[in-house]
């Protein structure tokens, strides 16, 4: 695909097919991520790839966060229980981790965020479907240590597989919308 194709088709996919995803895939999934530009060239950003049980237990502690009332959040619902229902129909779960260094904490989440990105743009290239699941972080912690990494913060997860939707391209705001002049 071209790379305006790309970015103009990627949707977040929340039902997918039981086709399993190839390893060609998922080692190119995470080369795309590795290779993203990052501050200072730190590529604070490291990948657990879950699938089967491992992804469904996670799915599982995410909904064990005292988080997960349906009440609001920064003006949103709680979608925890959604978002858990997502992982467990997807083939793969990528869990994004990154070291925790208080003075570089907001350049490195930026950092990780372009890697994430690169990672669901790889993916709408190769025919996949992916959402970025931001809800992990409710029960970040005690993810971080079922998965062995209680020594690195969980930022967010990635579920993916073959989509088994077509989504409309949600509502964007336009280019005069999001453009800002220097006030005089």
């Amino acid at each position: 695909m071209e790379f305006n194709e790309v970015i103009q088709n990627r949707r977040s996919i929340r039902q997918f097919t039981l086709q399993e995803v190839e390893q060609d895939k998922i080692d190119q999934l995470i080369d795309s991520a590795r290779l993203c530009q990052s501050a200072k060239n730190r590529q604070p950003w490291s990948f657990m790839i879950l699938k089967g049980q491992e992804k469904d237990i996670v799915a599982d502690m995410m909904m064990e966060s005292p988080n997960t009332e349906s009440k609001e959040i920064f003006g949103y619902v709680n979608t925890v229980k959604y978002s858990a229902e997502i992982i467990k129909r997807a083939q793969l779960l990528i869990a994004v981790f990154q070291v925790y260094e208080e003075e570089w904490f907001a350049s490195d989440l930026l950092s990780t965020g372009a890697a994430i990105e690169h990672i669901c743009l790889e993916c709408a290239n190769l025919g996949l479907g992916s959402v970025w699941i931001g809800d992990i972080w409710f029960n970040e912690r005690a993810i971080s240590k079922y998965l062995g990494c209680d020594h690195l913060n969980l930022i967010s997860a990635v579920a993916i597989g073959y989509p088994a939707e077509t989504p409309k391209p949600r509502p964007r705001k336009s280019r005069e919308e999001i453009l800002l002049s220097k006030k005089s």
